[in-house]
């Protein structure tokens, strides 16, 4: 059985289309097709159900995926422990968005000078569904936003950066009261359901303020477009750059009240990988 034909068969079931898979592993729909039924004409039984344009699993295909996690992350770990060089390998690295495109890039540019045997498998993802990867041993570490709740016991974290919350408006509200602006102009809301959003949600708490709201998006980059178009004003981490291109933006500061947004990297304390996690946090810290 060919692993890459698992590695298409999850992401068929995570992008939740044949076309969205193809996309994501540089394949034409055609192939993904293929490469699905080789694997259920071999297994002998269906793997997906598609409807329309969607495709979702089979009760023997989250079985099957479930089992090819657990296969493709000992195959990526093949190279792991057998040399005399503890620092080469594969570190699988999760990353919220922000993260990934601000944060982490300087961080594996250092990484691959310094330890040029360590390469990085890495996989964008909200940060409860990374965490939850953490967990379950998908993932060595992953870049998050820090929980509201405890870590588990058998993770370790260690502070990757900390961000005001600022209001973000059109340029012509620069150095106005951003409390003032809450009270009269549409409100754009950070997603209340993601652990960035409760952290927005909490400060209008503790503000005491009830915005006018017009839209709810998960999205940053989208909340800052919105914002650009006039749409509203939102509260929003200050995240690292880059910024979206091309918008026309003021950021107001605001009062923290003990709320910050902090990006940790959290990893597991028994991951087989912990020498690789140590390299990481040497470059994350410089």
């Amino acid at each position: 059985m060919d692993t890459r034909f698992l590695e298409t068969l999850i992401a068929v079931f995570e992008r939740g289309s044949i076309a969205e898979a193809g996309r994501h592993q540089n394949l034409s729909a055609a192939a993904v097709t293929q490469r699905i039924r080789a694997l259920e004409a071999e297994i002998g039984q269906s793997l997906v159900i598609r409807v329309g344009r969607t495709v979702r699993p089979t009760e023997l295909g989250i079985s099957v995926a479930d089992k090819a996690r657990s296969l493709l992350n000992e195959v990526r770990g093949l190279g792991d422990g057998i040399t005399t060089d503890p620092l080469r390998g594969t570190l699988r690295l999760g990353a919220m968005s922000t993260a990934t495109t601000g944060l982490l890039p300087p961080v594996l540019g250092r990484l691959a000078t310094r330890y040029p045997g360590v390469e990085a498998y890495i996989l964008p993802g909200t940060s409860q569904d990374l965490y939850d990867r953490v967990l379950k041993g998908d993932l060595d570490a992953a870049l998050i936003i820090e929980p509201p709740f405890g870590l588990s016991k058998t993770c370790d974290y260690r502070v990757a950066r900390e961000e005001n919350l600022v209001l973000l408006v059109q340029p012509e509200f620069a150095g106005a009261d951003p409390v003032a602006l809450m009270g009269r102009l549409p409100f754009i809301r950070y997603d209340r359901s993601t652990w960035g959003g409760m952290l927005a949600t909490r400060w209008l708490e503790a503000a005491g303020i009830v915005p006018h709201e017009r839209y709810e998006l998960d999205a940053l980059d989208a909340i800052a477009t919105f914002v650009h178009q006039g749409l509203g004003i939102a509260i929003v981490p200050d995240w690292a750059p880059p910024w979206p291109e091309g918008l026309s933006l003021a950021k107001l500061p605001l009062p923290t009240y003990s709320i910050t947004r902090r990006i940790q990297l959290v990893w597991g304390r028994g991951s087989p990988r912990i020498s690789l996690i140590k390299a990481f946090l040497e470059v994350l810290s410089d």
